[in-house]
């Protein structure tokens, strides 16, 4: 990514969505000409000079201290995910030139025993994801959720792929719209945490050409923490599934998460699960995943 466009894009964007009102700037007549704050609000708020503020949203952030960029922030009404992205977007700007031009390594394979964890979850989906949206592994409940995933031989199976480019996506996501746009602000938060990042760089691009749905989203620069909620999926063979998630980031392996969506006992998802569970088994739905995954 373009670090200064992006520090340029994503302040402006900031700024335009808070009014004065919700700031608490009080306002002396005349028309606006902007629908938000203006650069002199936000610089008065944060405690920073108008020319500095500007320096910094026209993209400079380099040298920019944590107290400032923490009342940058809070200036700006951020929220957790997106004060971290500020972060993120600072720590690239402030790396060695050599460091900033190093391209990240490629994703190493999974230990055994993670897959191994993996399947002694047998009562609920589980799979673990990378920053790029793809699935590198999962239990016989997790492949089975995603089944449609896995009808193409394209692996590894990604979601934003799915969500933006395959049809079925819009009957598996109830709320397609919350969907994508969720997925949108994880990928440009994972994209703010490694933004040279090779794989994640050719994953936006394939999608900005061939999805106008994934480029708007992209433009509005959202991004999002994802590790607890509440998900909806209509699955092709059981139904409805409403399930809570948890995802947790595992230390020895970077870039990777572990995803597990628990069914509430004795709702009627749990027991969506059970019949999930037998079809599975019956369609061998993970030994066929796995076969197409390794071949």
């Amino acid at each position: 990514m373009d670090n200064r466009a992006e520090v340029r894009e994503f302040l402006s964007s900031r700024r335009a969505r808070i009014t004065p009102e919700q700031a608490g700037v009080e306002q002396f007549g005349g028309r606006r000409r902007v629908a938000g704050l203006r650069r002199e609000e936000v610089a008065r708020l944060a405690g920073v000079s108008v020319d500095y503020y500007t320096r910094i949203e026209r993209g400079n952030l380099t040298g920019a201290s944590d107290s400032v960029l923490d009342a940058i922030a809070s200036a700006l009404s951020l929220d957790r995910a997106e004060h971290d992205h500020l972060f993120d977007l600072a720590r690239d700007a402030n790396a060695t030139t050599a460091r900033a031009r190093a391209k990240a390594p490629a994703p190493a394979g999974l230990p055994p025993a993670v897959q191994f964890m993996l399947d002694t979850i047998t009562e609920a989906p589980a799979f673990i994801g990378n920053n790029r949206m793809d699935i590198v592994a999962a239990n016989t409940l997790g492949y089975a959720l995603y089944s449609d995933m896995y009808r193409g031989t394209a692996r590894p199976a990604n979601h934003s792929r799915f969500i933006f480019l395959d049809p079925r996506a819009y009957d598996f996501y109830p709320d397609w719209d919350r969907a994508a746009n969720v997925n949108v602000a994880i990928l440009r938060r994972d994209a703010g945490r490694n933004p040279h990042d090779p794989g994640i760089a050719a994953l936006v691009g394939e999608l900005s050409v061939r999805s106008d749905e994934f480029r708007t989203r992209w433009a509005a620069h959202d991004v999002r923490r994802h590790y607890s909620g509440a998900k909806s999926f209509n699955h092709s063979v059981v139904g409805l599934l409403e399930l809570p998630f948890q995802g947790m980031e595992l230390e020895d392996v970077p870039g990777h998460t572990l995803t597990v969506y628990p069914a509430v006992p004795g709702s009627p998802t749990a027991d969506a699960l059970k019949l999930l569970a037998s079809w599975a088994a019956t369609e061998q739905i993970a030994e066929k995943a796995r076969a197409v995954t390794h071949s």
